[in-house]
C-alpha cells in the first residue's frame, strides 16, 4: 500500500481510543482477521475486539453480523443485551437492531419514524475454517480475502478448531515467534524441541503475493504421532510456512509414513498491546484420538511461547532492521519485516 493511496483512503470511524497510530490503523483496516469462534456465536450478542474497536456479533437466523458494539442513541455496548427474537435489546432504553444490524424498534416512541442514525454500523464478515471473520474496511458486497489453509476441505483430513489464547503483545512480535526456527530447544524444550540440537541448518524464503513462504528441513522433531511413536531416527523434517501479511502463517509439517499436519496462526491484533491467538489444525493422522489431547498440546506450545512475546523489549516490531541484531537463522523473520515495510507500515510498527 502507497502512500498516494493511505491518504485517498476514507475511513472516518476510528476507535474512541486508538493504540496505533492513524496510518497503521488505516493500512490495517483494510486486512480481514478472525474475531471468534463459529461455534461460539448465536443470535444472543458475544463481544469481541479488533484493532481497538469494540465489536458485538450476533445472528439473525442464518444471517450473521458483526457490528459496532455501541448503541447510537446513547452509547451503551449492546453486547450487553439479550436476543428476543427480532434483534438485539439494548441494555438501557431497549432499542433492537435485527436484519443488516438496522433498528427496527424505539420502545419510547412505537410510532417514531426511525431514520438511518439509528442504524448500525456494520462491518464486513464471513466464517472460514470455523472461525468468524472480519474486515473493517472492506464493503460488505466485497470478496473476502482469508488465507488459504491446505487440506481444510480434504476428506482424508481431520479438521480441528483450537480454542482462541489471548496474548499480552503485538500480534506482529507473535507472528514472527512463530515463523522463527532458532528457538525451538530453547523454548520448546518439553514439546517438540531438543536441546540436544540447536543447530539451524540454512533454509530458503520465497517472496509471493501474499507474503513470503519458507522452507526449513531440519532433524528437530518431537511431535507425537499415535500413542507411543514419536517420529522416526534420522528423519528429516519439513516444515512449509506460508506467511500471509500481516499477522496470519499456515506451517505444513511433514512427518514420518507420509503424515502431515496443518496449523494455521492467525494472530488477531485487538490491539497494539494485545493479540488474540486463533489456531485451526487439519491432519491426516491420530483421527480416532480425542480432539481434546490435541488442543491441550497445541495450548502448551502456545503457553511455553507466552513468555517470550510478553516480555519481548521493545513491545513493538522494528521494522528498520538497523534497530536489532540478526543472524543467518533470523531469514524469515527478516523477511518478514522487510515486506511490512514494503507495504507501508511506520518503522516503528505498532508503538
Amino acid at each position: 500500500m502507497n502512500s498516494k493511496m493511505i491518504t485517498t483512503f476514507k475511513h472516518t470511524d476510528l476507535p474512541v481510543h486508538m493504540t496505533f497510530s492513524e496510518h497503521d490503523w488505516q493500512l490495517l483496516a483494510q486486512h480481514w482477521y478472525p474475531i471468534a469462534l463459529a461455534r461460539d456465536i448465536s443470535e444472543q450478542p458475544s463481544a469481541a475486539m479488533l484493532l481497538d474497536m469494540p465489536l458485538v456479533i450476533y445472528k439473525m437466523g442464518d444471517e450473521l453480523i458483526v457490528a459496532k458494539d455501541v448503541c447510537p442513541h446513547r452509547g451503551v455496548p449492546l453486547s450487553l443485551g439479550r436476543h428476543d427474537g427480532q434483534g438485539i435489546v439494548c441494555r438501557y432504553h431497549g432499542l433492537r437492531f435485527g436484519h443488516e444490524g438496522k433498528c427496527n424498534r424505539i420502545p419510547a416512541h412505537p410510532q417514531h419514524i426511525i431514520s438511518d442514525r439509528f442504524h448500525l454500523k456494520t462491518y464486513a464478515t464471513t466464517e472460514k475454517y470455523g472461525l468468524i471473520w472480519c474486515c473493517l474496511a472492506a464493503r460488505p458486497d466485497d470478496k473476502p480475502v482469508i488465507p488459504d489453509m491446505p487440506y481444510w476441505d480434504d476428506s482424508d483430513y481431520q479438521q480441528l478448531v483450537c480454542p482462541f489464547v489471548d496474548l499480552n503483545c503485538f500480534a506482529g512480535r507473535q507472528l514472527e515467534g512463530f515463523i522463527d526456527v532458532a528457538h525451538f530447544a530453547w523454548v520448546h524444550p518439553d514439546t517438540f524441541g531438543d536441546p540436544d540440537d540447536v543447530e539451524v541448518p540454512d533454509y530458503i524464503t520465497t517472496e509471493t503475493s501474499y507474503g513470503f513462504d519458507a522452507d526449513y528441513i531440519s532433524s528437530v522433531g518431537r511431535y507425537p504421532i499415535g500413542t507411543e511413536q514419536r517420529g522416526q531416527d534420522n528423519f528429516n523434517w519439513l516444515r512449509h510456512f506460508e506467511i500471509s501479511l500481516p499477522f496470519t502463517a499456515t506451517l505444513t509439517i511433514h512427518f514420518p509414513n507420509q503424515s502431515k499436519q496443518v496449523i494455521m496462526n492467525a494472530a488477531s491484533p485487538v490491539s497494539a498491546r494485545q493479540t488474540r491467538l486463533f489456531a485451526p489444525i487439519c491432519r491426516n493422522y491420530d483421527k480416532d484420538l480425542p480432539v481434546e489431547d490435541a488442543y491441550a498440546f497445541n495450548l502448551q506450545i502456545f503457553e511455553e511461547d507466552r513468555l517470550i512475546v510478553e516480555t519481548q523489549k521493545p513491545e513493538y516490531l522494528p521494522l528498520d532492521l538497523s534497530m536489532e541484531a540478526h543472524f543467518p537463522a533470523d531469514r524469515s523473520s527478516s523477511m518478514y519485516r522487510r515486506l511490512l515495510r514494503k507495504m507501508g507500515f511506520n518503522p516503528i510498527f505498532a508503538a
